[in-house]
C-alpha cells in the first residue's frame, strides 16, 4: 500500500460518522498490521460497525496485509443511540419504519473507500451470527452495545474464536466509572483473567493477545 493510499483512507475515516477518536483509530490500524504480520491473509471481525469509521481504520490494515475484515452489526443502533439519548442522530432514522438504520451509510462509507473486497458486511444480531460462524479469528474487535447483557454476550460468543497469538481489542474501557459504562471494562478484566495478556492501551482502547 502506498503512503498516499494510507492517507486517503485515514482522511475518509476521520470524516466518517462515528465515535472513534483518531488516535485510537490509528492504534487499530497499527495493531491490525501487527495481526497481519503474525497471521498473513487472516480473518478479522469487528462487532459494532455503526457507519463504518472503525472499519476504515481496520480495513486499511486489512488491505495492506491481504486480510479480510468482517464488519458485524444489526444497524439499528444500541440503546445509547436511540431517540432521547446523547448519541441520537435523527439523520439516520429510516422514514419508512422510524427506526435507526445505519446500513446505507456504512455501505457508502466502505464503497467510497474502495474497500468492498476487503471489508465484508455482516447484518444481524451478534449472538445469532456467532452461532453459525465457524472461522477462527486472528483479530477480534469488540465495540458493540455497552449494556451489561449485550457486551457480555459479545465477549462470551466471540472471544473463544480467537486463535492462539490472535488479538482481542476492546473499545470504551474506562477504569473510572465516572468516565464510562462498566461492561467493556468488566469484559476486559475477564479476558485478562482467562488466557489473554495485555499488549497495549491507547485512550479507551485495550489490546490483548491470546496466549
Amino acid at each position: 500500500m502506498t503512503s498516499s493510499r494510507r492517507e486517503q483512507l485515514f482522511a475518509l475515516a476521520d470524516n466518517a460518522k462515528g465515535f472513534m477518536p483518531q488516535p485510537e483509530g490509528l492504534a487499530l490500524f497499527e495493531h491490525g498490521l501487527a495481526a497481519g504480520q503474525r497471521h498473513p491473509a487472516g480473518t478479522w471481525l469487528e462487532i459494532g460497525s455503526w457507519c463504518g469509521k472503525s472499519a476504515l481504520y481496520l480495513g486499511a490494515a486489512a488491505e495492506e496485509m491481504s486480510c479480510v475484515l468482517y464488519s458485524l452489526d444489526h444497524h439499528h443502533g444500541s440503546e445509547e443511540n436511540q431517540a432521547g439519548w446523547e448519541h441520537f442522530d435523527a439523520s439516520l432514522v429510516d422514514p419508512v419504519d422510524g427506526r435507526l438504520n445505519t446500513l446505507p451509510t456504512w455501505q457508502r462509507t466502505v464503497a467510497n473507500a474502495e474497500l468492498e473486497s476487503t471489508v465484508i458486511g455482516l447484518v444481524g444480531f451478534s449472538t445469532v451470527v456467532a452461532t453459525h460462524f465457524s472461522q477462527p479469528l486472528d483479530l477480534l474487535f469488540i465495540d458493540g452495545g455497552h449494556g451489561h447483557d449485550v457486551a457480555w454476550a459479545d465477549y462470551q460468543h466471540w472471544s473463544p474464536k480467537v486463535v492462539a497469538g490472535g488479538l482481542l481489542l476492546i473499545h470504551d474501557v474506562f477504569e473510572d466509572p465516572h468516565d464510562g459504562g462498566r461492561p467493556p471494562y468488566e469484559i476486559y478484566l475477564a479476558a485478562r483473567e482467562s488466557d489473554f495478556r495485555d499488549v497495549a492501551a491507547k485512550g479507551s482502547l485495550r489490546v490483548l493477545e491470546r496466549r
